[in-house]
């Protein structure tokens, strides 16, 4: 007898339990907007921050809402970083709101695409969390800011010591305020200067930066600084390999010019000597 009576108590609780579901689904009216990324584009490999904001919490029939931000291809969270924030709906949220505001700030994955990578929240509200929920869909705008460079060396005087380098922007961004720094090293050893501000730089475009500089042969180190066109200062090592014996027959060809031309002078001198030694002997002669 008393397995009827608590089974119809059970019933009874079931069929009151989901009226009261029905009626919060039925009055409760929520909806998420994402209204702000930052930076705009994303960049791939590095952090952006996303802010979302949930109408509708300011009912108190929505109970318990809940939000979360999928942690799904293109964006990852850190560990122990939770994607999911719950709250009790009513007049005022938080800080005296009727809206409630979710930041974060994920990762977005290296081989995240050009252009619009779909993201998806999950929200919901009821009694208990997540009685019922929604799902939504929203675009992270993302772009490959980052330069990436070819690095040549156009041509090295030995007499002078003076090394050109030549820079190629292989990636697909144009950049700004191109700086070259020679870090400390046993290969290459600057004289005057080891920074050279070279300034802008187009995608697929190529510039030259010049120091008076001691090199040996191997890898050479470089630091390039560069503005992005989100204005975010980055820099990166890059590393060119010397072989001095490609400059040699270069400077060959410069000492025999030299020699050549000391030798061309000296004839000139010799014969202006000799024209007037013979005006001065005619002009005696006469005498």
């Amino acid at each position: 007898m008393y397995k009827k009576e608590i089974k119809i108590i059970l019933n009874l609780f079931i069929i009151i339990l989901f009226a009261n579901i029905s009626f919060l689904s039925a009055s409760c009216d929520l909806d998420a907007t994402m209204i702000n990324q930052d930076p705009y584009p994303a960049v791939p490999g590095d952090y952006v921050r996303l802010i979302f904001q949930v109408t509708g919490v300011e009912n108190p029939d929505c109970g318990y809402v809940s939000f979360e931000l999928l942690p799904e291809y293109p964006i990852s969270f850190d560990p122990n970083t939770s994607s999911k924030v719950v709250v009790e709906s009513g007049t005022f949220v938080k800080n005296y709101t009727s809206s409630l505001i979710v930041p974060y700030k994920v990762r977005v994955d290296t081989d995240a695409l050009d252009g619009d990578n779909p993201l998806t929240v999950k929200f919901s509200s009821g009694i208990i969390e997540a009685d019922f929920f929604k799902l939504k869909q929203f675009n992270l705008y993302a772009e490959d800011v980052k330069a990436d460079f070819e690095i040549h060396i156009k041509d090295y005087d030995a007499t002078t010591n003076i090394i050109i380098f030549e820079i190629l922007n292989i990636g697909s961004s144009d950049i700004e305020a191109l700086t070259v720094e020679i870090p400390k090293q046993e290969n290459l050893i600057a004289k005057v200067s080891n920074r050279n501000i070279v300034g802008g730089l187009d995608s697929n475009d190529f510039t030259t930066a010049e120091f008076e500089a001691i090199p040996k042969k191997g890898d050479i180190n470089l630091i390039l600084h560069y503005t992005d066109i989100i204005n975010e200062r980055r820099i990166t090592n890059e590393t060119v390999s010397f072989d001095p014996t490609f400059f040699e027959e270069r400077k060959n060809d410069k000492d025999d010019k030299s020699t050549l031309t000391y030798v061309i002078i000296f004839l000139v001198v010799v014969f202006i000597i000799y024209l007037i030694y013979k005006l001065f002997k005619k002009k005696k002669r006469r005498f």
